[in-house]
């Protein structure tokens, strides 16, 4: 509690203090304006910076799903005005050395052909903090509107070692559900609709059912129930499965917790592979589906999985998938010491739920973490698909990185 008073006391006189410069930069920029629109954009700059902080006072006593639109729209306005004052920073420093070098160097006549129609560089500036810090804003608000805009993407992948009998074979994965974020049940209803029309063989969930607490999903039980295959729905745990960010009366409290969710994947139909692996035979030929808790090698996450443990048993075994939540596990372990696992399925990043994706070109914050943050990666022989998530965690929308239903075809 102390520490989360002292993060709130630092952003409180961070945003005072750049609310003060801009409200001095409001004023000179309007000095020559009317009377009523200089009133009006200065009343209207401290009626948002006094919200703002007011708001951040308010968080516990405001629902989750309201406390995340507020913490996201503080922060969207907060990013807005740095761009804003990083541009107008410029034009400071600017001034700064035409006011030393006119009190160094002799100053010489005015040029008087120099043209009235040409626009200082002052307001260049000025307008370009502008866009760049009100085009974020719109943008960061616009996406609200896309947290529910699922995307179904397919992949081929070609594997020489996979057996005939499971050529063809359709994987539907899915990935960071978070539950507690939610606020529209139809929404994500919809969604498992979307991914039940391309009828799978298999259905594999890497992880992150809730935010914190399993009765999250209590709500939504008989939405994600509906999700069937021919071969059986199988799940993973992600880092936010075990409570670790929530705050517990006691240690039996937080196992409880743990011990409802995974009875919640069983009653939802879902077999929940903990550190374990499940053998699928056809004609006599076989492929392995090995699941582990999570096993994180960026940050301070957590590295409950046991791979070794799943492994065993699947030596003999010619083609093998992994579920394993987090990405980093990839590079750190799977690849340099299981060079048999065929195809490895991870989510974690959402692709930080902001970015660019055009053809050809992606680009996320989260990728100087994470170097595998959303699509397919291939090394050598092994190949690894990142989900970019189906639901969402804090900020409440996406920007460019849509929720993400994967099928994946083995050819």
């Amino acid at each position: 509690m102390r520490r989360l008073i002292q993060i709130r006391t630092i952003v409180v006189v961070f945003l005072l203090l750049i609310d003060i410069y801009l409200f001095f930069v409001f004023k000179y920029l309007t000095q020559n304006s009317s009377p009523k629109l200089r009133l009006t954009v200065l009343s209207a700059h401290c009626i948002v910076s006094v919200a703002s902080i007011v708001s951040l006072f308010v968080l516990n006593i405001v629902p989750q799903q309201t406390r995340y639109y507020i913490i996201s729209i503080i922060l969207g306005i907060l990013i807005a005005k740095l761009l804003f004052v990083l541009v107008l920073l410029v034009d400071e420093i600017r001034r700064g050395i035409f006011w030393t070098v006119k009190r160094i160097v002799p100053s010489k006549p005015a040029n008087t052909n120099v043209s009235n129609n040409s626009i200082p560089r002052s307001s260049f500036l000025v307008w370009l903090g502008a866009i760049l810090g009100g085009g974020f804003l719109a943008t960061f608000l616009y996406g609200f509107s896309n947290k529910y805009n699922y995307r179904v993407r397919t992949v081929k992948i070609n594997f020489p070692n996979l057996p005939k009998s499971f050529k063809g074979l359709r994987i539907l994965q899915l990935s960071d559900i978070h539950s507690g974020s939610f606020s529209n049940k139809r929404a994500v209803n919809d969604g498992v609709s979307m991914a039940l029309r391309e009828k799978p063989d298999i259905i594999l969930f890497t992880g992150d059912l809730v935010n914190d607490r399993a009765v999250e999903m209590i709500n939504y039980k008989n939405v994600f129930n509906r999700l069937t295959a021919p071969m059986g729905v199988y799940s993973t745990l992600g880092n936010h499965d075990y409570g670790d960010y929530a705050e517990w009366n006691s240690p039996e409290e937080k196992a409880a917790n743990l011990e409802q969710l995974k009875n919640i994947h069983a009653e939802m139909g879902w077999r929940l592979l903990m550190n374990e692996h499940i053998i699928f035979e056809r004609n006599g030929e076989k492929i392995a589906l090995l699941g582990i808790e999570n096993w994180g090698a960026k940050g301070h996450f957590p590295k409950y999985g046991k791979l070794d443990v799943a492994y065993k048993g699947t030596e003999n075994v010619p083609f093998k998938i992994l579920m394993s939540h987090d990405p980093s596990h990839w590079d750190a372990q799977v690849r340099p010491d299981y060079p048999g696992i065929d195809l490895t399925l991870a989510g974690h990043t959402h692709g930080m739920q902001f970015g660019v994706e055009i053809p050809h070109f992606k680009w996320s914050p989260i990728q100087y973490m994470y170097k595998q943050w959303a699509g397919l990666y291939k090394t050598g022989k092994q190949y690894l698909y990142v989900n970019r998530g189906y639901g969402f965690l804090g900020y409440p929308g996406r920007v460019g990185i849509l929720p993400e239903i994967t099928v994946i075809e083995l050819v």
